[in-house]
């Protein structure tokens, strides 16, 4: 799996008297197969467009997308989108919603059960097949909306700040979580965050994105994540000097963009 960015640039159109606003400007990236890619900056700079262009949410006004060799033209099953609020449809219960995406496929209705048992698994969620999702907590509901995306067996998963409503405690282990899907499914990743060190720790790849119109200012790549799957515990990652000194650096180039914005 590739996904090629090339020199994309997004111009939302005028509109109730406003200019035109200029999102995104001239961004080039590629995601390889098996990448975490995070993109961090301040707010405005045009993540979330990002993510929505890759998604297909959203077209280019100018620059085009690749993924696999084939231009991104619209939404796909290979693309799969984890939002920040986990979007589960409350009338039904955890494997029919981890299911949902294969029902639309036409898939019947005991092999989607089968895929969706694996994945529910995975996740944690082995026992709470049945359970309505409203009574689950915040932090088992993304678990859900992570097992749904993932038994598409999506390409590329895109994840839109998921962790940003958790609690602090439940937030690093669902970091850990996902870190250890990622290192079992082999997925890449796109992932965005507001979290200096959530993005240090679970990223291979980091990209600082600038205010309105984005760019990408900065490119970092990081081991953080492959020495926890390694073995070494999320608290020693995150306290080594190495860590600490980057978060400072990228922290450093986050607080210079919002200064200018003042």
């Amino acid at each position: 799996m590739s996904l090629t960015i090339d020199q994309v640039s997004v111009i939302y159109p005028a509109a109730d008297g406003r200019p035109p606003i200029a999102a995104l400007s001239e961004i080039d990236l590629t995601i390889a197969e098996g990448e975490f890619v995070v993109a961090l900056g301040a707010s405005g700079c045009g993540k979330s467009t990002l993510l929505n262009l890759i998604a297909g949410f959203l077209s280019p006004s100018t620059g085009g997308l690749m993924l696999d060799g084939q231009a991104v033209m619209g939404p796909g099953a290979d693309r799969a989108v984890v939002f920040q609020k986990h979007a589960l449809l409350p009338w039904l219960n955890v494997i029919d919603n981890v299911a949902f995406g294969l029902e639309i496929q036409g898939v019947a209705k005991e092999a989607r059960y089968r895929t969706a048992n694996e994945y529910i698994r995975l996740l944690g969620l082995d026992g709470f097949q049945k359970s309505p999702v409203y009574k689950l907590s915040g932090g088992m509901q993304q678990r859900v909306g992570i097992a749904r995306a993932l038994t598409c067996d999506p390409k590329i998963l895109l994840m839109d700040e998921p962790l940003g409503a958790l609690d602090a405690l439940t937030r690093e282990k669902a970091q850990e979580l996902i870190l250890k899907i990622w290192g079992e499914t082999g997925k890449s990743v796109f992932f965005i965050t507001h979290s200096v060190e959530e993005a240090l720790f679970m990223g291979t790849k980091l990209i600082v994105m600038s205010p309105r119109p984005g760019r990408i200012t900065h490119r970092f790549d990081l081991p953080f994540s492959r020495q926890f799957q390694s073995g070494t515990p999320a608290r020693t990652v995150k306290a080594s000097p190495e860590f600490i000194a980057l978060r400072e650096t990228v922290l450093n180039i986050i607080f210079a963009d919002e200064e200018g914005l003042e």
